[in-house]
């Protein structure tokens, strides 16, 4: 995306801010400091507009000498799954669940995170170097393969697609640069899928 905005638009400035419990991104929308935010929640707040960019597939990234990269299939079931030591994002507010914890949740079950956060591009180095398992979207996991020792493995808990999206204030619905970048957004959320679907590497379990 940013390489789509930098060729599109190079005198544009561009300031990528991290989701945290401290920031406010619903006033943040609002009063206009931030254009967009992109997110992945089950429940995404009702008063901002919200467009759709990419499905993606609930996987498991393992190190490649972890033991269940050589389990089989029926082997690698929930039981195992929720025995693992887990490593998962910092959640934006205290007591919060993530996307992953709260389905787990749902389903009347509860896994061990024996690690969490705030930086969620460090987590598959922690992954690569000990026996934490770390549960997301495929697409995030392949960047990584041939990288990293890494492996992915389909996740034993059963999970709808992971959607992520974009939102946006009626504040700035109307606005043509940011209907602009929304469409870049867009198009580079396409194409991320069109090249994962050229080369989708196999499970290992």
């Amino acid at each position: 995306l940013v390489a789509r905005l930098q060729a599109a638009a190079p005198l544009a400035q561009l300031e990528l801010l991290p989701l945290s419990g401290a920031f406010d991104y619903r006033a943040a929308l609002a009063d206009g400091r931030v254009d967009l935010v992109i997110g992945n929640w089950l429940e995404p707040p009702g008063e901002l507009r919200l467009g759709r960019l990419v499905e993606d597939e609930v996987v498991c990234l393992v190190a490649q000498d972890h033991p269940v990269a050589r389990l089989g299939d029926a082997a690698w079931n929930i039981e195992r799954y929720l025995a693992c030591q887990h490593v998962a994002p910092t959640p934006l507010h205290p007591g919060a669940r993530g996307v992953v914890d709260d389905h787990i949740g749902s389903l009347g079950l509860q896994r061990q995170i024996a690690v969490r956060a705030a930086h969620f591009g460090l987590l598959p180095l922690m992954v690569a170097r000990s026996r934490l398992v770390l549960t997301t979207g495929r697409l995030f996991c392949e960047r990584y393969l041939g990288v990293l020792p890494v492996r992915i493995v389909r996740c034993p808990v059963p999970f709808p697609p992971l959607v992520y999206y974009q939102l946006w204030h009626d504040l700035t619905h109307a606005a043509a640069p940011l209907r602009w970048l929304r469409e870049q957004v867009r198009e580079a959320a396409r194409e991320l899928t069109e090249h994962a679907a050229a080369g989708n590497p196999a499970d290992s379990a």
